[in-house]
């Protein structure tokens, strides 16, 4: 075998190796994401069955350690019997601001992640003119 031979043989050994070793690691991150399905978001504000005389409203709730993302649901009057499907939506931080006008709402908070999801927290909240 020639010496340029040892050295492309040499070669392909080494991107080989590279990239075994890439794939692994690549596979490793997925398989090590935190399970998270056991956990619930705590809500802040607004709490639950609260009524406010103002219609622009801040949802909050406290990060969920390994949550990536929220998604965040608001219906008029409930889930059981929505008459409006007022947000669907997926929030990056912890709250989540909207203008609504006077009525009975249900909404709820749920945290997500790569391969995880918890349960939704849901709250009611009446807005009144």
């Amino acid at each position: 075998m020639s010496i340029r031979s040892k050295e492309v043989t040499m070669r392909v050994k080494t991107i080989l190796v590279s990239l075994i070793t890439l794939c692994f690691l690549s596979c490793k991150d997925l398989i090590e994401v935190e399970d998270i399905s056991a956990e619930s978001v705590t809500v802040l504000a607004p709490m639950d069955n609260v009524t406010l005389n103002e219609n622009i409203v801040t949802f909050s709730w406290e990060p969920l350690e390994y949550a990536e993302t929220y998604q965040l649901q608001i219906v008029a009057p409930s889930f059981e019997s929505p008459a409006q499907i007022v947000q669907d939506t997926i929030v990056l931080n912890n709250s989540f601001s909207g203008s609504f006008s006077a009525n009975n709402y249900q909404w709820r908070i749920k945290a997500l992640n790569f391969a995880y999801e918890t349960q939704y927290t849901t709250q009611n909240l009446t807005i009144e003119e």
